[in-house]
Parts: C-alpha cells; sequence; structure tokens
C-alpha cells in the first residue's frame, strides 16, 4: 500500500511571488523564459570573449558574433524540434504548432544537437577545428543551463516527482495537489552550476584549454550524468517515463552523451596539446 504524503509542510508555489510573465505590455508579454534564452545568448558571448584572451584560442575574436549568430539558430530550431521529435510527436499532425514556440516546448538534447550542427557549419565557413571550437562553447553552455532551468520553475513547468521532503513544492499544474520535487532547481544547480565550476576550474587553471577535447568531454559526462541521475525525481512526460527498454526518453538521450563524453575525454590524453601562441 503506497504511503500517503503530508502535503501540510509543503511550498504552495501559488503563493510565492512568481509569474511566468516579467512585463505585461498590453498587446505583448514579455516573459522569464525568453529571457532566459536572451541572457544566455548574452552571456554565452561575453564568456566567449573573456576566454579568447588566453593564449592558444582556436579562433579569434572577430569570429564570436558570427559564432553566436549560428548558435542561436542552432539552440532555437534544435531545441524546438528535438522536443517535437522527442517528447510531443502528436504534434506533427498539424506541423503549424511546431512554429508556435510562445507556447513553450524545449529539448536541451534537442538544442545540443542543434548546436553540434550549427557549429560543424560555422568551423567549416571559417576553417577552424571543430573541436577546439567545441571546447570553448561546452565552458560557455552551463550559463544557459541554470537560466532555462530557473525559468522552468518560474513558469511552474517540468516539476518532478512525488516527495515528502520538507522542501518540496505544490505546483498547480499537476492538478493533484501532491508535493513533488522542484527538480528544475535542482538540474540549474547540477546540470548547470557543478558543471560550470568544473569546466571554469579546467579552463583557467588547467592546461585542459590546450587539449582537444577534454573540455568538450567532461561537460558532456557531467551533464549527461548529472541529467541520468536527476531522472530519478524529475517527472517524465505521459508515456516516456518507462519505455520499453527500462529507461526514461531523458535518461535514453543522456547515455550517448556520457559515452561521447568519455571517448572526448579519453582521447584528449592522446592527442597532441596546441602550442599556445599569444592571442
Amino acid at each position: 500500500m503506497p504511503t500517503m504524503i503530508d502535503a501540510t509542510s509543503a511550498i504552495r508555489y501559488d503563493q510565492l511571488p512568481l509569474s511566468p510573465v516579467a512585463w505585461d505590455f498590453g498587446l505583448f508579454q514579455l516573459r522569464w523564459y525568453a529571457l532566459s534564452y536572451i541572457a544566455m545568448i548574452a552571456l554565452g558571448w561575453w564568456y566567449l570573449r573573456k576566454m579568447l584572451g588566453r593564449s592558444g584560442a582556436p579562433m579569434a575574436e572577430r569570429h564570436v558574433d558570427d559564432l553566436v549568430f549560428y548558435l542561436t539558430l542552432g539552440i532555437i530550431l534544435g531545441g524546438r524540434l528535438g522536443y517535437c521529435l522527442f517528447y510531443r510527436p502528436e504534434i506533427w499532425r498539424d506541423p503549424l504548432d511546431v512554429l508556435k514556440l510562445w507556447r513553450g516546448g524545449m529539448s536541451l538534447h534537442g538544442g545540443f544537437l542543434g548546436v553540434i550542427v550549427s557549429l560543424i557549419a560555422f568551423t567549416r565557413r571559417h576553417r577552424l577545428s571543430l573541436l577546439r571550437v567545441c571546447d570553448y562553447v561546452a565552458c560557455a553552455t552551463p550559463f544557459g543551463l541554470v537560466l532555462v532551468r530557473i525559468a522552468n520553475f518560474v513558469n511552474g513547468e517540468l516539476w518532478g516527482r512525488p516527495s515528502s521532503l520538507p522542501w518540496t513544492v505544490i505546483f498547480p499544474g499537476t492538478q493533484d495537489g501532491i508535493p513533488r520535487h522542484p527538480s528544475q532547481l535542482y538540474e540549474a544547480a547540477l546540470e548547470g552550476g557543478v558543471t560550470m565550476i568544473v569546466l571554469a576550474y579546467l579552463f583557467w587553471r588547467t592546461d585542459a584549454r590546450l587539449r582537444p577535447g577534454r573540455l568538450l568531454g567532461t561537460g558532456l559526462i557531467l551533464y549527461g550524468t548529472a541529467r541520468f541521475l536527476l531522472e530519478f525525481v524529475r517527472q517524465p512526460d505521459a508515456g516516456l517515463d518507462h519505455l520499453w527498454w527500462g529507461l526514461t526518453m531523458g535518461q535514453t538521450l543522456s547515455v550517448p552523451m556520457i559515452v561521447a563524453g568519455i571517448w572526448f575525454w579519453g582521447r584528449s590524453y592522446t592527442r597532441s596539446s596546441v602550442t599556445p601562441v599569444p592571442a
């Protein structure tokens, strides 16, 4: 017989001073979710420029603006298409719904694939090292992971599984009144915060930036592992919680990231290091 969860000590989301809308201009609403993507791109642009100040950079500052443009397209198109393919395949019955970004629905795994495609196009155009540019982009990515997950919490979406822990939250969107893990904040801390700290340490305090693939591999391992483990407390989309092979969709998409990360990380020890040349 399942244990009843006491909801009296849980935090009620509707009593928090939160709103998905940052500013309401009447005919137009600016939402925190959209602002999180704008801030993610702006912070990534700033951090990339800062990293290029160190010797041995794989590109010049003149490349950054073009790179950010490519990455923006990759994030938006990949994130939306990934969500529609992995989590809402029924949406293709009305293809116009795929374009309705204001209704929400983005996949971080899809965004990751979109970024890879955009990086391939960018580095081919400028004849740069794809692997080394990926290392630098990996270091700037956690800013977005933190901001987007916090925005998910502000939106009251992508909540966690039922729990009796004292910091659980009752989200109105669940319509069942059951306290749940604020898994969005767990993801912001682990997928974003921890990954950011580790990559920053490796970049600024070690020679990892001169070892092609090491930063990328580390980022993939950290994100993929965090997402895989957090799926145990995150409420998966309906029908995608226990697939026939025993994993959730989020875990399934994380496994290739972890495997790829281990490969890149291991190979970084066999590749020749980059000779640091002043920028």
